[in-house]
C-alpha cells in the first residue's frame, strides 16, 4: 500500500477557512444581539397596554355606574368627582385622567343633556416613550 498525499492529509480547518468563519461570525453575532435586545425592549409594550386598557375601562365603568345609581345620577358626572391620578395607585408607571364635556343633542357644540366622557391612561412604552390609551363614551340625561 502506497501513501499518497490525500491519505497523509489530516481532517481539519485551514487558516483561510478559520478566518472566513471569524469574519462571518463577527458580522452575524452583533446583528443577532441587536435583534434580541430590541425584542426584549418591546416585550413590555403589550403588557403595559393591557394594564392601561383595564385602568381606562375600570374608570369608565365607575362613571357609568354613577350615572345609573339612584343616589348620584347624571348631575354627579362632573370632573371634580373624577380627579386625575398620577400615578394610579398600584401602577406607578400609569397616570389616569377623566375629561367630561357637556354637549347638546346634536353632539356638536354647547348644550345640555349629553356628556362626552374621555378616560386617558398614559404609560411608559418601550424605550421610554410616553404612550396614551383613550376610551370615550357618551352619557345622557335621558
Amino acid at each position: 500500500m502506497s501513501l499518497t498525499r490525500s491519505t497523509l492529509r489530516s481532517p481539519g480547518f485551514t487558516l483561510i477557512e478559520a478566518i472566513g468563519a471569524i469574519v462571518l461570525l463577527s458580522i452575524a453575532v452583533p446583528v443577532m444581539f441587536w435583534a434580541l435586545r430590541d425584542a426584549q425592549l418591546r416585550r413590555a409594550d403589550p403588557a403595559s397596554l393591557t394594564v392601561a386598557r383595564w385602568l381606562a375601562v375600570e374608570r369608565m365603568e365607575t362613571v357609568i355606574a354613577d350615572r345609573h345609581a339612584p343616589a348620584r345620577g347624571y348631575a354627579h358626572i362632573i370632573p371634580a368627582n373624577y380627579p386625575a391620578e398620577s400615578p394610579v395607585p398600584g401602577f406607578p408607571s400609569h397616570t389616569r385622567t377623566v375629561t367630561i364635556t357637556e354637549t347638546g343633542p346634536a353632539l356638536t357644540g354647547p348644550g345640555s343633556g349629553y356628556k362626552f366622557v374621555r378616560v386617558s391612561v398614559t404609560y411608559q412604552g418601550a424605550g421610554g416613550a410616553q404612550r396614551t390609551f383613550e376610551l370615550t363614551s357618551i352619557v345622557t340625561d335621558y
